[in-house]
């Protein structure tokens, strides 16, 4: 029997070289044939530590590799274009502390700051 190729994205990437995988379908309800989401979670080896969380990636059914992971990266299909919008938030704010301090430091010998009156 040919092993299983699927596509999912990355969940998380926390732990070396192993990724979780998410597959999500749509499957019809038995009695209310309303359309209803599931989702498998798969446990993939990623050797290279190749893909990141976001990416869609291509896995293929393989051994068990240890208690949870039974699956391998084939390759990344799609890079993520998530933005950390918390250390984005830092940079920011760093990069304005940095100006205020080199506008502070620039000051002429023998003048006071602009605002002190004597």
């Amino acid at each position: 029997m040919p092993k299983r190729v699927l596509a999912g994205v990355v969940t998380s990437d926390k732990m070396n070289k192993t990724r979780r995988v998410e597959i999500n379908r749509v499957v019809k309800h038995p009695k209310y044939k309303k359309y209803i989401r599931r989702r498998t979670v798969c446990h993939v080896h990623d050797e290279d530590n190749a893909s990141g969380v976001g990416d869609r990636v291509e896995i293929i059914e393989s051994e068990p590799l240890s208690k949870l992971k039974r699956w391998r990266l084939v390759r990344v299909l799609e890079k993520s274009t998530l933005v950390d919008v918390v250390a984005l938030r830092a940079a920011r704010k760093e990069a304005l502390n940095e100006s205020e301090s080199e506008s502070n430091e620039i000051t002429h010998p023998g003048e006071s700051p602009v605002g002190d009156v004597s």
